[in-house]
C-alpha cells in the first residue's frame, strides 16, 4: 500500500512538471488599451475621427486582443505552429461587463427601451503555419485558417490601409528572385454574398541604400448563387498597392504608399478602408486612389516624431467625388528613459459628394513608459485634448462644435 502511494505521488508530480513544461512553451501575446476620462459636454470621453486627426487622447473604449500560440511539431526540419486569438471590447463604464445586454428607457421617448452589449468578443485568429516543406527555402510557409494577414497600418491614427485578414489559405515568403512572394485566398463575404479576395504580394525588393519596395494586387471575386445573380448586380474589384520604405531616415524610417482601387475597393480609397469588407454591390463605377506618407524619425536623442499625411480621392459615374486630406503629427520629448511629454496635432478636410466635413485635435500628454523608444510599451498616459469641428455646429451636442477630453489611458502590446 505504501509503495502504491509513493508511485501515485511520483506520477502526479511528474505529470505536473510535464504540464508546467508544456505550459511554459506556450506563447502568450496580444494588445490592450483602457482608461478613464471626462469631457466638457458629453460626460465621459469622446472619440472623434481618430483615423483622420490622431488617436492620442481620442479613444473611449476598452479593447484587447488575447493570443495563445504554440509550436506543436518540429522534426526533420519541418514545423507546425498553431496560433489563436480572441478580441474583446467594452465601453468600460462599469465593473461587471458581461455578455448580457444592458437596457434603459429612452429619456426622449419612455415607450422605447435602448439596449447595448456591455461586452463583446470576436474570434480573430485560429490558424496553422507550416514551414520546412519547400525544399531549400526555410522561410517559406504554407498556412490555412483564420489570421491577421500581413497588416499594414499607421499606429498614431489606428489607420489600417492594407489589411485583408480573414479565413483563408496561402503560401507565404517564397523566395522568388531578389524578393519574397506571398499568395493567398481569403474569404471576404459581402452580406450574404460569397466573395473571395485573391491576394498577391511581392516584398523585399531592394532599390538603393536602406530602401525597399513592396507591390501587391488584390482581386475581389464575387461568387454569387444563381438566385443572388438574378436578384442583384454584383461587381468584382481590383486594388493595387505599392509601398516604398526608406530606412535610416533621420534615425528612423519613412513609408510612401500609392494605392488604386475599382468598384468596392475604389469606394474604400477615400473611405479609408483597408482592402477588406468589400462592397460587392458597388455599381456606380467607383474608381479611387490615395497617396500616403508616414513614418517615425529621431532628429535628436531627446526627440522622436511620428507623422501621417493622406490624400485620397474616389470618383463615381453619377455623383460628385469623395475627397479627403489628413495630416497628423506626434512629437515626443524624452525626459529620461521612462518619462515623456507627448504632443499630437491633427487636421482633416473632407468633401463627400458635396457634403463638407473638417476638424482638428490638439493633445498634450505626460507618459510613463517601459523604455525610451517611440514604440516602447506599456505606456501610461495622462492627457488633455481639445477637439474642433469646423462644419458641424452640433458635432458634440446641440450648439457645441468644440469639446475637450481629460483622462488617463494605458496601452500595451506583448
Amino acid at each position: 500500500m505504501k509503495l502504491n502511494k509513493i508511485c501515485l505521488t511520483a506520477a502526479a508530480v511528474s505529470a505536473a512538471l510535464m504540464s508546467a513544461a508544456a505550459y511554459a512553451e506556450v506563447d502568450f501575446h496580444g494588445y490592450m488599451r483602457a482608461g478613464v476620462g471626462v469631457s466638457g459636454e458629453n460626460g465621459s470621453t469622446v472619440a472623434y475621427e481618430k483615423n483622420k486627426v490622431g488617436r492620442l487622447g481620442n479613444e473611449n473604449d476598452v479593447y484587447g486582443e488575447l493570443g495563445l500560440g504554440k509550436e506543436v511539431y518540429n522534426e526533420n526540419g519541418k514545423s507546425f505552429y498553431l496560433d489563436s486569438m480572441l478580441a474583446v471590447t467594452s465601453n468600460g463604464s462599469n465593473d461587471w461587463e458581461g455578455t448580457s445586454p444592458s437596457c434603459e428607457v429612452d429619456s426622449n421617448d419612455p415607450s422605447k427601451v435602448n439596449c447595448k452589449d456591455d461586452f463583446t468578443a470576436a474570434l480573430r485568429q485560429f490558424n496553422v503555419v507550416a514551414k520546412g516543406f519547400i525544399a531549400g527555402d526555410q522561410d517559406a510557409a504554407v498556412w490555412a485558417g483564420k489570421r491577421f494577414y500581413q497588416r499594414h497600418d499607421i499606429h498614431i491614427s489606428d489607420f489600417y490601409y492594407w489589411d485583408t485578414s480573414g479565413a483563408g489559405a496561402g503560401l507565404e515568403n517564397l523566395s522568388v528572385g531578389p524578393g519574397k512572394m506571398s499568395v493567398a485566398v481569403i474569404r471576404d463575404d459581402s452580406g450574404e454574398v460569397n466573395v473571395n479576395n485573391f491576394d498577391l504580394r511581392y516584398a523585399g525588393l531592394s532599390l538603393w541604400n536602406d530602401a525597399s519596395l513592396e507591390l501587391g494586387v488584390n482581386y475581389g471575386l464575387v461568387n454569387a448563387t444563381d438566385a443572388q445573380d438574378a436578384a442583384s448586380d454584383f461587381n468584382d474589384g481590383v486594388m493595387l498597392t505599392a509601398e516604398l520604405t526608406q530606412g535610416g531616415f533621420l534615425d528612423g524610417f519613412n513609408k510612401t504608399v500609392l494605392q488604386f482601387g475599382t468598384e468596392g475597393y475604389g469606394e474604400q480609397m477615400a473611405g479609408l478602408g483597408a482592402g477588406h469588407y468589400f462592397n460587392a454591390t458597388s455599381n456606380d463605377g467607383a474608381q479611387g486612389y490615395r497617396l500616403i506618407n508616414w513614418g517615425v524619425i529621431a532628429p535628436s536623442s531627446t526627440w522622436e516624431i511620428g507623422h501621417q499625411l493622406i490624400y485620397a480621392n474616389t470618383s463615381y459615374d453619377s455623383k460628385d467625388d469623395h475627397t479627403i486630406i489628413s495630416a497628423v503629427i506626434r512629437p515626443e520629448y524624452k525626459w529620461n528613459d521612462n518619462v515623456k511629454t507627448i504632443f499630437e496635432a491633427g487636421y482633416y478636410d473632407e468633401d463627400n459628394s458635396g457634403v463638407d466635413k473638417s476638424g482638428s485635435k490638439l493633445t498634450i500628454a505626460q507618459a510613463l513608459t517601459a523604455g525610451p523608444s517611440f514604440w516602447a510599451r506599456p505606456e501610461l498616459r495622462f492627457y488633455a485634448s481639445y477637439l474642433s469641428d469646423y462644419d458641424n455646429d452640433n458635432a458634440f451636442g446641440t450648439g457645441n462644435d468644440t469639446e475637450y477630453n481629460i483622462g488617463a489611458q494605458v496601452e500595451a502590446w506583448w
